[in-house]
């Protein structure tokens, strides 16, 4: 679901990078009261797990592969503004430092996985626990159905994306230039694996967590509006919610451990492939086969091959160069990810108790 650069036109890039703009402006607007609390350290453990459960990739029919967002569990805990943040922030992590998903389509990736994801999910939650009491397994129950909507949600918005490209781009011979399957293929493409496999999975992750947090810390799920009222500003950081947020990283941290995993499954998600995978697929007509037998183009788009190059990561596919076990810098790579969040949530903390001790003296 990671658009790489390449596969968009520049035009819809940057359309999308205005939606996510506004996006990202109305979540920090929204957010802007509550800068002193605790939200904005939960935003980093949130984009820090949400980096983490995207490095399990799950095998979906093809021979390609998928994972869950962890845009839920966000959403239901700091509501759509604060998880818009956290998967963006997580977003950007991925495509600048391991070039998963592309610099061009960053827009693209934050508008459908965190906006519009986010948009769902809490939607979806709200419209269904709306009246549960807070241990309600009624809860639990909208936080699934919430995950499953909110991942293929997000995977139509991208099967779109890629699907418009052959009709709305290519040259006078009537090639594509960017995406080359139109939605006749990507459509179907992407969303066999996310509704039978990926949302699947993002269904347990987010019902698994509200039950967890229902008996660990049913305080984080009675803030689903992601503001706290002014008057809770100055009360926001205490002793109970520093033990939330460790727990948090204690958990995010556990689940990091287990990252190498997420390489068993073989190949890569639909629709992520390099302009060489692209035309090494094409030729064993792999790209279509998970959605009919239509006839690949025979070439790399011209577009494609063209913009694939804009951005060269310093870590590319989570795996750094000085590092030989492929599952040990694996590992690294979620280190690297999860320390730079952590900082972040560290100086945000300090900052927050630092202008509380300004304002109160």
């Amino acid at each position: 679901m990671h658009i790489p650069d390449g596969y968009l036109s520049p035009s819809t890039c940057a359309v999308l990078y205005a939606a996510a703009i506004a996006g990202w402006y109305s979540a920090l607007k929204r957010l802007k009261r509550v800068l002193l609390s605790r939200v904005v350290p939960l935003i980093s453990v949130f984009a820090a797990f949400s980096f983490v459960v995207m490095m399990f990739n799950l095998p979906l029919p093809g021979g390609t592969t998928g994972h869950a967002l962890g845009v839920t569990i966000s959403a239901i805990v700091v509501g759509p503004s604060g998880a818009v943040l956290a998967i963006s922030i997580a977003l950007a992590i991925q495509a600048l430092f391991f070039g998963d998903g592309g610099i061009s389509t960053l827009g693209a990736n934050c508008f459908n996985m965190a906006i519009i994801a986010s948009l769902v999910a809490y939607a979806s939650y709200r419209l269904i626990a709306t009246g549960a009491a807070i241990g309600s397994k009624r809860r639990v129950a909208a936080a699934a159905i919430a995950g499953y909507l909110a991942v293929n949600a997000a995977a139509l918005m991208a099967a779109i994306e890629f699907g418009i490209q052959p009709a709305l781009f290519h040259d006078a011979r009537g090639m594509p230039l960017y995406a080359p399957y139109p939605l006749s293929i990507a459509v179907p493409a992407m969303m066999i694996g996310h509704l039978t496999f990926a949302g699947v999975a993002e269904a347990a992750i987010s019902a698994g967590l509200v039950a967890y947090l229902q008996a660990a810390d049913p305080a984080l799920l009675c803030n689903t509006a992601g503001a706290l009222p002014a008057t809770e500003e100055a009360s926001a950081i205490t002793p109970a919610a520093t033990n939330s947020l460790r727990r948090l990283w204690i958990a995010v941290a556990l689940l990091m451990v287990l990252t190498p995993l997420g390489i068993l499954a073989a190949g890569k998600a639909w629709g992520e492939w390099s302009p060489s995978e692209l035309a090494m697929r094409q030729s064993a007509g792999q790209a279509a086969s998970a959605a009919s037998n239509s006839v690949a183009p025979s070439a790399v788009p011209a577009g494609m091959q063209r913009l694939a190059k804009l951005w060269t990561a310093p870590f590319p596919a989570y795996a750094p160069t000085f590092v030989k076990s492929a599952r040990f810098g694996y590992f690294l790579s979620a280190m690297f990810a999860v320390g730079i969040l952590l900082l972040v949530s560290l100086m945000a903390q300090n900052l927050v108790q630092r202008r509380r001790e300004v304002r109160h003296s």
